[in-house]
């Protein structure tokens, strides 16, 4: 739709943060964990948002394609050990979690630092993938 220009390319980065801040006040009895997508943010923007009352980056991803084809600059790979460095940057304590919010075993935590970086996937924007559409799926199926 952005690319059509039917739609605005995305929130604003202070609307971005606003809505991360206004959940964590509006919405804190009930929900314990705001994450902030640093595929979309970026990582300087994750830091902001870790300031702005967001308590959780997500993962660290590998080879996302999902958003950087919508759009989104980053998002590729980001490894454990530059995750931590960027919650320490904000002050706070880095830890790894399970999917729901538990502490996942030592070894596997372990096993996650000092992995070898993932190969570059060709993933270009969407505004250069020249991407078409088939044929078959333009016209309705004769039978």
């Amino acid at each position: 739709m952005y690319l059509k220009g039917r739609a605005r390319k995305g929130p604003t980065f202070g609307e971005l943060l606003l809505m991360h801040a206004v959940g964590r006040l509006a919405l804190h009895t009930w929900i314990g964990n705001v994450q902030v997508s640093w595929v979309k943010a970026g990582p300087r923007g994750a830091v902001e948002a870790l300031r702005a009352g967001v308590n959780d980056l997500g993962g660290t991803l590998m080879n996302e394609s999902i958003s950087r084809a919508a759009g989104a600059e980053w998002g590729q790979e980001l490894a454990p050990e530059r995750m931590e460095a960027l919650i320490r940057s904000a002050g706070r304590i880095p830890r790894q979690r399970t999917t729901l919010y538990g502490t996942p075993p030592t070894a596997r935590v372990e096993r996650s630092f000092d992995a070898p970086p993932l190969a570059e996937p060709w993933n270009p924007h969407a505004s250069e993938a020249r991407l078409a559409r088939p044929e078959r799926l333009l016209r309705p199926a004769l039978r």
